[in-house]
């Protein structure tokens, strides 16, 4: 059966009534690329008004809480670190706090300096990343440097876009020779969106290394519940009364059905229209469909 789709006010006040906590992804719902998706600032600051409480979900797995919070600042639409969950601060809360990682043990990044920076603020040791050795990585390959380093207790993958044979290679080594070190990746979107079109995701670049090491992955991000697990933990809210807003089927609207969580998915990102209310439409399916989350920007106008 094909989900409601919103269209009235009176629609809209009834949804917004029975939530006191949006989960929001952020790009193709609050913005797409550099712009703000049209009412949305409005929507946001009538939320904080009457008291609801923000979570912008997120799998970027590139930049931390602190530069999520930059991004929202620059699009003014004032965040606070409270309000932004990303999936590489998601990854260090399940390693530092669910898995209780080694204090002896380092973890082998794949992955961005937002990434390293969240392992930093958990005490999380940690080389790869952003390290120029593996970065800057060129050819002829030097095969000695593939060697076993027991010190690594797990390889961290996330969208890298320095990835290369090199990190490739060093990864799979660990894993290999070592079966206690654990696999996780942030989250395996196959690509994401941005400036108007797709591109490779983080799925799509450390898929090599699970391949490789013919290991199954942990992974924290959408739409596995180990990230809802997370913010739970943090936010301590009521999911009866919790919306998951995303734009993407199988990422946000699933993590929301995977988590017992109502859904709405809005129009305008990824997902086309005939996936929703075509002759074939998706197996996964929302609770409510809207155009855009800034429709309900006619909220905080007089009547």
């Amino acid at each position: 059966m094909a989900p409601p789709f919103l269209k009235t006010r009176e629609e809209y006040q009834k949804l917004v009534d029975s939530v006191d906590t949006f989960l929001l992804d952020c790009d193709g719902v609050i913005y797409h690329g550099p712009k703000v998706v049209p009412g949305v600032k409005i929507v946001l600051d009538m939320f904080r008004e009457q008291g609801k409480k923000i979570i912008f979900v997120t799998n970027n797995g590139t930049k931390s809480r602190r530069k999520l919070k930059e991004t929202f600042d620059k699009l003014g639409l004032g965040a606070t670190i409270e309000e932004c969950f990303g999936s590489a601060y998601a990854s260090a809360v399940y390693l530092a706090e669910v898995l209780n990682f080694p204090k002896d043990k380092q973890v082998y990044v794949v992955g961005e300096e937002g990434l390293e920076e969240e392992l930093d603020s958990f005490g999380i040791k940690h080389c790869g990343g952003s390290d120029p050795e593996d970065r800057e990585f060129k050819p002829p390959i030097v095969w000695e440097d593939f060697k076993p380093d027991d010190s690594v207790g797990a390889v961290l993958c996330a969208f890298d876009s320095w990835i290369n044979y090199k990190k490739m290679a060093k990864a799979m080594t660990y894993l290999r020779n070592n079966p206690e070190c654990v696999l996780i990746q942030t989250n395996t979107d196959p690509t994401f969106p941005t400036h108007g079109s797709l591109y490779p995701g983080s799925g799509s670049l450390s898929i090599g290394i699970v391949n490789a090491s013919k290991r199954t992955p942990l992974v924290i991000g959408k739409p596995n519940k180990h990230m809802m697990d997370a913010i739970l933990a943090h936010h301590k809210f009521d999911p009866a009364r919790a919306l998951m807003v995303g734009d993407n089927l199988l990422t946000d609207i699933e993590f929301g059905l995977n988590s017992d969580i109502r859904t709405l998915l809005v129009m305008g990102g990824v997902t086309p229209n005939d996936q929703i209310y075509g002759d074939n439409p998706s197996k996964t399916v929302p609770t409510f469909v809207m155009e855009s989350f800034g429709d309900l920007a006619v909220l905080a106008e007089e009547k």
